[in-house]
């Protein structure tokens, strides 16, 4: 019983302490999971917008700004329509929102760009 109270008296601060520079530094664990991170390294390139996303985005009256705010962050990734493994740029397929999906945005990872290609409105 000693031990595990002394356990816990050094086991309480270190956490708090490790959790106070994390906190600090910014660092998260949202990136570690696939989706996440083909959007953060999607977000992070310089988009480029083929002539048909345009005319989609703007028939749907969705702008830039809630593309990459809202759509791209919380939009999922269907790996399985998706060609993940084409080189040299992967092909992805997002839905948005995850639940009762009402867009379909379909773009194009290269190493320096993302080029958004298809935007389909599915209902």
């Amino acid at each position: 019983m000693r031990k595990l109270k002394f356990f816990m008296i050094g086991m309480i601060p270190g956490l708090l302490l490790v959790f106070f520079i994390l906190n600090k530094k910014g660092a998260s664990c949202s990136g570690y999971l696939p989706n996440s991170r083909v959007i953060a390294e999607s977000l992070s390139k310089k988009p480029v917008y083929s002539a048909d996303f345009s005319e989609a985005m703007a028939e749907n009256n969705v702008d830039e700004t809630f593309l990459k705010d809202s759509i791209m962050t919380e939009g999922n990734i269907d790996f399985d329509k998706s060609q993940a493994q084409k080189q040299p740029c992967p092909t992805y397929i997002l839905h948005y929102p995850k639940k009762n999906p009402r867009f379909e945005i379909t773009f194009e990872k290269c190493s320096a760009e993302t080029t958004y290609q298809r935007f389909k409105k599915i209902r």
